[in-house]
């Protein structure tokens, strides 16, 4: 069997920004406070003790508390809401989009880094506590981002009509997504527990945020997890000063361009708004802009002078929403947070924000990049091993898989470089000969230099479709396989909801993975189910 997991740099998925931020390039390096290692963590306990106000421990734990009133809540969850009242409690965040039935299969692998890290974390450091916190990204508004699953290769979206924050959108019209979503279940112990899952979550809460968190609760509360909605009145009054700072100076957006700048040989994540906040309401969020000394919200007739939006801020914090440059930053405010875990794109745009952090005295995290993970059977391990193929090869474009197919199968070298150079030789010799005689005699050498050097490659061409027709079985038994498991020659798991994989493992699934995965290997990990 091949070995269980590949590097994150060689699996071909990763841009090259975050690529180099695995390889810790020294040019990066000013633009994270410290690399996720485990030694490392210590340092960042103490800068973020010194530096987090703690009266505000109380704030953020109520509202948790409020927020769970109506869920079952585990013991380990409740001591760990209990815990973030006291000051030796320190949090490893994830955040994720509100997708339905949780989107993606990478939402659970989020949340089992974050989880993990913190299991780890109290090993290395008994003398504090740790807890894993999911961040909803409630104030969201691009319903179309996760308004839909895909299960077994077939999408299934629910058509309703969003224009606020997805947080305080109705659950209403679920009912019949779901009587279409059920058939495909069958009638097993497995697909009766996802069902029952789906109908408890979405059936039977008012609005995604609450369905969210009962199924971020239903899957991983046994393991401590807290759910987080910083949608919250409480939560935004804690962070008025820095809503502030943004409408009357906008740091943000000089200080996070001076860094994209520095970023302009990657492909940047995002580019800064002259303001970074939106103005909500419960069928309403759009950008906040400056236009003849007012403020304005874009797309619509609201405006404030100066006086009135500063008043409005004390008054309403919770119809202020921040975008994705401020919203890390009210997270770091409003926790006691010591590491962000997330996707590749997630922390490209982390990179972007530490002057900023920096200018406003706040503690910038460290930098996760979330587990990865490939789920294969063990039919799919056995047909590997019988293909002597490597995950590497799996990993590969299928145009390349294809090529390495044929040349591993080849009982003969399709390669006529050998051949190439001896009529270079030949060719270079007969130069020779040319440089005693008449020029005209070496300019038609080197056109027959030309023709017999193109001959030999597209006889090599042909050599290879011949032999790529001969191997055509292997070939096809190799790429049906790697469609299995690149779903539409992607990544699985951007591709597969978790109930696909529920549905035939139970709740085992979740076990296993949270025993396989260690979120500081960075590497791309082969879970076999």
């Amino acid at each position: 069997m091949p070995t269980d997991c590949i590097s994150y740099q060689s699996s071909g998925y990763f841009s090259p920004l975050m690529n180099d931020y695995l390889d810790e390039k020294s040019n990066l390096q000013p633009l994270y406070n410290r690399f996720p290692k485990l030694e490392n963590f210590e340092s960042q306990i103490i800068e973020k003790q010194a530096n987090f106000n703690n009266d505000s421990r109380a704030t953020l734990a109520s509202v948790i508390e409020k927020q769970y009133a109506s869920i079952a809540i585990s013991n380990l969850t409740k001591q760990n809401i209990e815990a973030l009242k006291v000051n030796n409690t320190f949090t490893v965040t994830t955040g994720h989009q509100l997708n339905l039935f949780s989107g993606p299969l990478y939402f659970l692998y989020k949340i089992i880094s974050t989880i993990n890290l913190t299991e780890e974390l109290k090993i290395k450091y008994p003398a504090y506590n740790f807890v894993p916190i999911y961040w909803m990204a409630t104030e969201d508004h691009d319903f179309e981002e996760i308004n839909y699953f895909n299960f077994k290769g077939k999408k299934f979206r629910w058509n309703t009509e969003s224009t606020g924050p997805v947080g305080r959108l109705s659950t209403e019209g679920l009912d019949a997504f779901f009587e279409i979503y059920e058939q495909e279940l069958g009638t097993s112990t497995n697909a009766t527990a996802i069902k029952k899952l789906f109908k408890e979550a979405y059936l039977q809460h008012d609005n995604l945020a609450n369905a969210t968190r009962h199924l971020a609760n239903a899957l991983f509360g046994t393991y401590g997890l807290v759910i987080l909605d910083a949608d919250d009145k409480d939560l935004k009054r804690t962070f008025i000063p820095y809503i502030k700072e943004e409408l009357l100076h906008q740091k943000s957006h000089k200080l996070v361009l001076e860094t994209v700048e520095k970023l302009k040989d990657y492909t940047v994540q995002v580019n800064p708004r002259e303001i970074n906040l939106f103005y909500i309401e419960d069928n309403l969020r759009e950008r906040i802009i400056i236009e003849n000394n007012k403020y304005k919200v874009n797309n619509t007739k609201i405006e404030f002078t100066e006086d009135e939006i500063l008043k409005l801020l004390n008054s309403n914090p919770e119809m202020f929403s921040p975008n994705v440059i401020m919203r890390p930053l009210f997270q770091e405010v409003i926790l006691p947070n010591l590491c962000y875990i997330g996707g590749g794109g997630e922390i490209a745009y982390w990179l972007e924000l530490k002057s900023f952090f920096n200018a406003v005295n706040i503690t910038f995290p460290m930098l996760l990049v979330r587990n990865s993970v490939l789920l294969a059977t063990e039919k799919q391990i056995k047909k590997i091993d019988k293909l002597n193929l490597e995950w590497s090869d799996l990993f590969s474009k299928q145009s390349e898989l294809i090529n390495t197919i044929t040349l591993k199968n080849s009982k003969f070298p399709i390669d006529l470089t050998p051949q190439k150079e001896l009529l270079h030789k030949q060719f270079s010799d007969l130069f020779e000969l040319a440089k005693q005689t008449d020029k005209s005699f070496t300019g038609a050498v080197k056109a027959q230099e030309v023709k017999q050097i193109k001959g030999l490659e597209n006889l090599e061409k042909r050599l290879f479709k011949a032999q790529k027709r001969k191997y055509s079985e292997e070939i096809e038994r190799t790429t049906d396989l790697q469609n299995e498991l690149f779903p539409n020659k992607s990544l699985q798991e951007r591709q597969a909801n978790f109930s696909e994989f529920y549905l035939e493992n139970g709740p085992n699934l979740i076990p296993k993975l949270i025993s396989q995965l260690h979120p500081l290997d960075q590497t791309f990990e082969i879970v076999t189910l």
